[in-house]
């Protein structure tokens, strides 16, 4: 009966730390986590058939316990605050040659609009987007819309007969 006693409280152990460890620093599913689930649901049932219900079911209340337990006491703990990162991005992209691009301002389409590509316009490559969504061609001549954050909004350059 101890050396019974002895298993399953090392199965439980072992199924709550993988627990803990697949909760707080593996993500997703893992093997720690399959194998907390194996040695959890293996110390219980081995509490269950060799111990009797009475000890089965103190098992299974203990392992909730522990596990929310020490769930809750890692949350609170400044453990967690050691191994997170800390590090804030304070940089920006610099998108500054858009300001020297206004509505009106013609180009060419360097690679076919498909509705978004790469346009040249005043000697700067930007991202384009095609106002109605249509496809614009490679080397299609085009006029700037609207100036964007990040893009240019383009339409095919209408082109005027003399």
């Amino acid at each position: 009966m101890p050396l019974d006693l002895i298993i399953v409280i090392a199965l439980l152990a072992l199924g709550v730390l993988f627990m803990l460890v697949e909760i707080f620093l593996l993500p997703g599913i893992s093997i720690a986590g399959i194998a907390g689930a194996i040695f959890l649901i293996g110390g219980i049932t081995y509490a269950y058939l060799f111990l009797g219900n009475t000890a089965g079911n103190i098992s299974l209340a203990s392992t909730a316990v522990a596990l929310g337990g020490s769930f809750f006491w890692l949350l609170r703990s400044k453990s967690l605050q050691r191994i997170s990162l800390n590090t804030n991005i304070e940089s920006t992209v610099d998108n500054s040659y858009l300001k020297k691009m206004v509505a009106g301002d013609t180009g060419v389409a360097i690679s076919r609009l498909n509705p978004i590509g790469k346009v040249m316009v005043n000697d700067v490559v930007v991202e384009g987007k095609s106002v109605d969504g249509a496809f614009i061609d490679e080397d299609t001549e085009i006029e700037i819309v609207k100036v964007e954050t990040y893009n240019v909004l383009v339409k095919r350059k209408l082109i005027t007969e003399n």
